[in-house]
């Protein structure tokens, strides 16, 4: 089969990667093949056509309303006219009431629970209790007041005096105490290189400062918020920031980098336990069938992908080994720009790879086989979530054009390809497919020989060393064998020569049988007066 008709299945065009509106800019398949400037005005677009839709059928809902009122009490006393638009927020008052009242009922309920109704007069309240509101109300207030004094200070003070890094540290969930510890001293560190960025800003620094510790804490109280939601602030959040810095440096695009740089830093790592694979989203479902399926295709060997790499070399299995690395490492970072580091610094591992096998420049059609082979080697942990993570919460720019968002392009489709897997992209029949898939077979284990990676070939030399000792340890087996045989058979003569000589016997003791006659009596046995007989001769010695 040529070499064209295996890429088949793999190969990717580049015009691919770019985004279906046609900008130029990288897409992304979580966008739906499109950047992150054309996804937000599609999901702006999305939104608002959604909007008119309910109020449309709000308004439907409510003159349907209004018709059976009118024919059910046309006896009765007429509805006072309202304006139009009290009449529409009445409608849309009501709609959203019926939407939402089966969803909402438990957090309605608490709410009036604790909010007393205005229609209703108040209770009167027993001394013990009234102390505890007054007390409760004071404490409001305090904190209410320390938080004024905060802001104030934070408009008169350098932002490295308005409060320790320690302070800035107790936000989001509540993890072991290790991870608490270890996620505390990472937040330290970063809010203190933060700081002293934000020294060379001076006034500027302020007033970033300022914003992000604003933001910082309205995300706080939208924790529930699903995770397009979440995104949508945080993008928003850098855009109005970018915009600002933009007419503060007059253009200057490299300055705004630098600076959105420390922001997405300082914020992201602050709000990693909370927004990094929310509750609200199924991104742990994704991570878990992603495993799965990694797991499953653990049989594809670097020939069905036509991976045009040389790992017998030991430079080119240093660079596999290192790029590996990198993409598992990417799981401990916080900042999606650290995480997106790790995808560059793979890639560059893999072109690295490509280049000393072939002593020629590496292609994007050799580059996307393989980072597939890398993916299904390190089945890297949580993969799904920090493609997600990134996507959501990283500067659009870097995403959008430059190398990261052009490795990172080719990582969505590497895995977009994995989860689609199938006999034809493997040049195998979908019987071969099934049975590899189940686990009934594996090319590894076929009796050809000619089935088993030879030498000089595309393979690992650990891969090799494990071929050589099963070839040893399948030979010791037919030599385990050949002995157990052996001595089964020993066995079996030896039974059969232990059975031979038992008949052997019976036959001769048959043919002669034994006869055991009495013992003879001695010559004086029957004189009863022997104690009368002489004593015995003497011999007697005579001289000579």
């Amino acid at each position: 089969m040529s070499q064209r008709s295996e890429r088949r299945g793999i190969h990717v065009d580049q015009s691919e990667l770019l985004c279906k509106k046609g900008c130029g800019y990288y897409g992304n398949a979580a966008w739906q093949g499109l950047c992150s400037k054309c996804w937000r005005e599609e999901y702006q677009r999305a939104r608002q056509r959604q909007i008119q839709e309910d109020w449309a059928l709000a308004e439907k809902l409510q003159r349907e309303e209004e018709a059976a009122y009118v024919s059910s009490h046309s006896s009765s006393q007429t509805q006072p006219p309202q304006s139009h638009s009290q009449q529409s927020l009445a409608t849309f008052s009501k709609f959203e009431e019926k939407k939402t009242n089966e969803k909402t009922r438990k957090v309605t309920t608490v709410k009036k629970f604790f909010s007393p109704s205005s229609r209703t007069a108040p209770k009167k309240v027993p001394p013990e209790k009234e102390s505890e509101k007054e007390e409760k109300l004071q404490g409001r207030r305090e904190s209410h007041g320390e938080n004024l004094l905060r802001d104030l200070k934070g408009i008169f003070t350098q932002p490295w005096e308005m409060a320790s890094p320690t302070e800035e540290s107790h936000e989001g969930k509540t993890p072991s105490p290790s991870i608490t510890r270890q996620s505390s001293i990472e937040t330290d560190r970063v809010s203190r290189d933060f700081v002293e960025f934000l020294k060379t800003l001076q006034k500027l620094g302020r007033d970033i400062h300022k914003q992000s510790r604003g933001f910082i804490e309205s995300m706080g109280n939208k924790k529930d918020l699903s995770a397009e939601e979440l995104s949508e602030c945080v993008q928003d959040f850098y855009q109005g920031m970018s915009d600002r810095l933009m007419n503060h440096f007059k253009g200057s695009s490299e300055k705004v980098d630098r600076v959105m740089d420390q922001v997405e830093k300082y914020i992201m790592t602050r709000l990693y336990k909370s927004v990094f694979c929310p509750e609200t989203s199924d991104d742990e479902k994704k991570d878990l069938a992603t495993q799965h399926r990694i797991r499953a295709l653990h049989w594809v060997t670097i020939q069905m992908l036509c991976v045009p790499v040389d790992e017998e070399i030991p430079e080119v299995s240093d660079s596999v080994v290192k790029a590996i690395t990198d993409i598992i490492e990417m799981d401990s970072k916080r900042v999606p720009r650290d995480k997106l580091a790790c995808i560059t610094s793979c890639s560059k591992h893999i072109f690295n790879a490509i280049r000393i096998t072939k002593n020629e420049p590496a292609s994007a059609d050799d580059f996307l086989p393989t980072l597939i082979y890398i993916v299904l080697k390190a089945n890297p942990p949580r993969l799904q979530s920090n493609i997600q993570y990134i996507t959501r919460f990283c500067n659009p720019s870097r995403l959008m054009t430059g190398e990261d968002g052009y490795y990172f392009t080719n990582l969505c489709c590497a895995v977009a390809f994995i989860e689609k897997l199938d006999a034809q992209s493997l040049n195998l029949s979908p019987e071969d497919f099934e049975r590899y898939m189940s686990g009934q077979a594996s090319p590894r284990r076929q009796d050809d020989p000619a089935a088993w990676p030879q030498s000089g070939s595309c393979v690992n030399p650990a891969l090799s060393q494990i071929h050589h000792n099963l070839k040893l340890l399948s030979n010791l087996e037919k030599r385990q064998q050949q002995v157990t045989e052996g001595a089964q058979n020993l066995q079996t003569e030896l039974a059969e020569w232990q059975d031979s000589v038992a008949r052997e016997v019976q036959e001769i003791l048959q043919r002669y049988p034994l006869e055991i006659k009495p013992r003879a009596s001695a010559i004086d046995a029957e004189n009863v007066e022997n104690d009368r007989l002489p004593p015995p001769l003497q011999p007697q010695v005579f001289a000579g």
